[in-house]
């Protein structure tokens, strides 16, 4: 055989071969159960830690995951709300980010504005982001869907829709750095040289603490059945006798609540925030959703927290500036062996 041929086909053994394992690898996910799929995917975060560990110090891993796991509670909060709707409506909303910048700016509202206090002034940021989500249910979204749009066309309502959020928030706002009234020099030891702020702790326990509760009340409450129902068929669930509109205004609302408190659980985590932190937010959800399998809220919590701890890692070998680029070579290495996303039935992409 000439040379060049001899080449050529050991390329392509060796195309096969990789292809071979990756086959191998989507079919042994595909057979194991939601439960073995996630304690696969926590032994594995554990052994790359502990690797990690042994080259770069047992210490500074122990801060990075701490971060990552802060980080992870608001990427979760927020895809969570952005899986919600995919699942049910099937839109890609590209405002989401938005709406966690809208949560912020009121609550910076009443906190900073006003001086209410910050637990008062979540609540507030959360309930008008909640009331932002329905009002755009009932004034854009519905009649968009009734005049049969889709596809496309709802995509680009959804972009020209963060453009108008976000500039609006930066007109009335300002571009300027915001704070909130907050204490954000206070640290807590959590022992062998790892520190973390207060309010950061507090905030991070919080919300693992309503991510919990989200997972719950899907799982085992009537309303999360019915929405779970809704996400598998639309139209099945309408000849059910479900009241598929006030579904959909739920699933907007409870959406539009969890975005509104990831935005704030991400600038206590940061302390400092701009009208553009949304956008910078919104690749990072949509690979979190990605990841655990798009239209499933639970997939959406456990995608939210890998790339949170991806992001951190990768900061003990590249500079703080790359974490979106390694989070998304963890979706890609993903998807190329379940298209579909880890934690989401298979053959649903």
């Amino acid at each position: 055989m000439p040379p060049t041929l001899d080449l050529a086909a050991r390329g392509r053994d060796a195309r096969t071969a990789r292809l071979s394992v990756v086959r191998r690898v989507a079919r042994v996910i595909d057979s194991a159960s939601l439960g073995l799929r996630l304690a696969g995917v926590v032994a594995f975060l554990v052994a790359l830690g502990v690797i990690f560990a042994a080259v770069k110090g047992a210490s500074s891993v122990e801060q990075v995951s701490v971060n990552g796991l802060v980080t992870g509670s608001y990427l979760a909060m927020g895809a969570v709300g952005l899986s919600f709707v995919y699942g049910i409506l099937r839109l890609i909303n590209f405002a989401h980010g938005d709406y966690l910048t809208f949560g912020a700016y009121t609550t910076l509202l009443l906190n900073v504005t006003a001086r209410v206090a910050l637990v008062p002034s979540i609540l507030f940021g959360v309930a008008m982001t909640m009331a932002l989500s329905v009002a755009l249910e009932l004034g854009l979204w519905r009649p968009l869907r009734r005049r049969g749009a889709a596809g496309l066309q709802l995509i680009l309502a959804t972009i020209g829709l963060a453009f108008l959020l976000r500039y609006s928030i930066q007109f009335v706002a300002g571009p300027d750095l915001k704070q909130l009234r907050i204490n954000d020099t206070t640290s807590v030891s959590l022992g062998g040289g790892v520190y973390v702020g207060r309010t950061i702790l507090i905030s991070t326990l919080v919300g693992y603490a309503v991510l919990v509760l989200a997972a719950l009340t899907m799982r085992y409450t009537r309303l999360g059945k019915q929405m779970r129902a809704l996400a598998d068929s639309l139209d099945l669930a309408e000849t059910t006798g479900l009241d598929t509109g006030r579904l959909i205004l739920i699933t907007w609302a409870v959406g539009g609540a969890l975005a509104g408190l990831a935005g704030t659980l991400y600038v206590l985590s940061t302390g400092a925030f701009d009208p553009q932190f949304g956008f910078t937010l919104l690749l990072p959800l949509f690979a979190a959703v990605l990841l655990g399998g798009a239209g499933s809220p639970y997939g959406a919590i456990a995608g939210g927290l890998i790339i949170g701890i991806a992001e951190e890692w990768s900061t003990l070998f590249v500079q703080p500036g790359w974490k979106v680029v390694v989070a998304f070579g963890v979706l890609i290495l993903t998807l190329l062996a379940r298209p579909e996303g880890v934690f989401a039935p298979a053959g649903r992409v």
